[in-house]
């Protein structure tokens, strides 16, 4: 098995963390592995996902539109078609423009913080 290109094993990480009934951006995506304009790179390591066996929920990441939108941006129609029905299943609304309004579906990982553990007592 060849190695993957340096920052895809990133992405894939990332796109795990999308939860079902939710979409994110190839350029969210990017931002995330700390490639502010790697959108594309993105969209050619999920589009080498293809045929394989993976457990990279890539239908879940979209082209960004204006105004808070997203959208299928796979060029094949069937391909658009099996992310657009995927999604579907998961309950994301397409409008009749075939977009998806992501103030309604959209992700954004919660950053991390250091917490302070309780310990479980009362008192």
């Amino acid at each position: 098995m060849r190695p993957l290109p340096a920052g895809w094993a990133e992405i894939y990480r990332i796109v795990r963390r999308v939860p079902r009934g939710r979409v994110t951006t190839y350029g969210g995506i990017a931002l995330l592995a700390g490639k502010p304009r790697g959108a594309r790179q993105v969209g050619y390591a999920l589009a080498a996902l293809r045929g394989a066996r993976h457990d990279v929920p890539w239908q879940r990441v979209l082209g960004a539109r204006p105004r808070g939108m997203a959208a299928v941006s796979i060029l094949d129609p069937m391909g658009a078609a099996v992310q657009q029905q995927l999604l579907e299943r998961e309950g994301i609304a397409f409008d009749d423009r075939g977009r998806v309004d992501l103030s309604r579906f959209g992700w954004s990982p919660r950053r991390r913080t250091s917490r302070t553990r309780r310990s479980g007592k009362s008192g």
